[in-house]
């Protein structure tokens, strides 16, 4: 590890994770075992920081205990945004404010910890520091539920999601099968364009649970028509079905049967429609083509923010891409975003390379096609295995009056 010269600054941008701030503990811990001078933290990301506000981590994380409650904290510590940086060019009114900032704070070394919009924030800041001849150094952190980074094997906070929504449908399919009616339950599941999660789904199956009966990605064009006649099937030999579903479902340009949705979805600062509803839409067409009694559940923002229940591998690795993006900077590396390489299945084990964060920003990651099953309606073997050792270990919680404790910023 090489000598940290000035100081540091960190930012979380986009969707929380469970384990975000434990890539947050990571940056800090590399960055003081490095020398760096001063930690600090940009509140509510690059959109906060451009009107100077700033955090400083050095005052809060005092020692190991912090630490340890910081990676045990779900959701952004520092606070998100969903903010979409200007076309890079010099004179930039943003860009030479932002560069302002790091000079008043003797900024040295930036980290950007998010996904794909994240990453495009530190392209940018890359790019125009390139553009001016600045000395100072950005590192991408990646992070996202969704999965949907390139080039990393997985990404940070997926294997806690991934986690969640196995052992809720577990348990929901349980709760279904309480009694002997007809019912069929539909969980919605986050994921825009790629169904990784939505497939995590189908690990609720096993010796002690029958599992999902029918999963549709956003990777396939869905056909209700199709849908309806699987679960008709489906009801021939039992009573309760269940329907994973990702909230980013999309038809053929025939179909209509979520015009209504999409019409009333808002807009966020990179365009992306804001998504929910898919769903209900589906289960309430189900119950009244079938004639039952039927459930939508959406588990929502949930999904990913429960650290009670987060993978202990997820936690590890995402303290560890922190912490390698934090010596690959004090090495003089710029520009470049820490990723997973997985180097064994059985026993999994996993190491941490750099990677020119230009090839990841803006590039989506989807479910491959020979992973989902022939009639697009569920996953193979290969899905299993590849999301089954992200989920392994658990990290308890610190308790306090019967509940997690977790570590917060003082009031603005």
């Amino acid at each position: 590890m090489g000598t940290m010269k000035g100081n540091v600054l960190v930012g979380q941008s986009g969707g929380p994770t469970a384990v975000i701030n434990s890539s947050l503990a990571g940056v800090y811990a590399g960055a003081k075992a490095a020398g760096a001078a001063k930690v600090y933290g940009m509140r509510h990301g690059i959109q906060g920081f451009q009107v100077g506000q700033v955090v400083d981590l050095d005052a809060i994380l005092k020692g190991d205990k912090e630490i340890e409650l910081l990676k045990r904290t779900p959701a952004s510590f520092l606070g998100a945004c969903r903010y979409k940086l200007p076309a890079v060019q010099k004179g930039s009114e943003v860009y030479e404010q932002i560069f302002k900032y790091f000079d008043e704070y003797g900024i040295k070394y930036v980290f950007y910890i998010g996904g794909n919009d994240s990453m495009d924030t530190i392209c940018k800041l890359y790019d125009y520091g390139q553009l001016i001849g600045t000395d100072i150094l950005f590192m991408g952190v990646p992070k996202t539920i969704d999965n949907d980074l390139e080039i990393t094997d997985h990404t940070p906070g997926f294997g806690s999601a991934a986690k969640y929504v196995a052992t809720m449908t577990k348990e929901i399919i349980l709760d279904s099968h309480a009694n002997d009616t007809k019912v069929i339950t539909v969980l919605e599941i986050m994921g825009r364009n790629a169904g990784w999660l939505t497939g995590a789904a189908a690990l609720a199956k096993g010796e002690d649970n029958c599992g999902v009966d029918l999963i549709y990605f956003p990777e396939l064009p869905f056909d209700m028509a199709k849908c309806l006649a699987s679960v008709k099937k489906i009801m021939e030999t039992k009573k309760q079905v269940t329907i994973a579903v990702s909230e980013g479902l999309w038809e053929d340009e025939d179909s209509h049967f979520f015009d209504e949705i999409s019409k009333n979805a808002k807009i966020d600062a990179f365009g992306h429609k804001e998504l929910s509803g898919v769903g209900e839409c589906i289960a309430k067409y189900l119950g009244k083509q079938i004639g039952c009694k039927v459930r939508a559940v959406n588990f929502s923002s949930i999904q990913r923010c429960g650290s009670h229940i987060a993978s202990k591998t997820d936690v590890d690795e995402a303290f560890q891409v922190g912490k390698d993006a934090a010596k690959a900077a004090s090495n003089g590396v710029s520009g470049h975003m820490t990723i997973l390489k997985r180097t064994n299945d059985e026993p999994y084990t996993c190491v941490t390379e750099i990677y020119d964060v230009h090839k990841i920003a803006n590039a989506e990651k989807k479910v491959p096609r020979a992973w989902i099953n022939e009639n697009g309606d569920g996953v193979t073997e290969e899905f299993l295995n590849y999301v089954r050792p992200l989920i392994q270990g658990e990290i308890l919680p610190f308790m306090v009056n019967g509940l997690p404790a977790h570590l917060t910023l003082p009031k603005e």
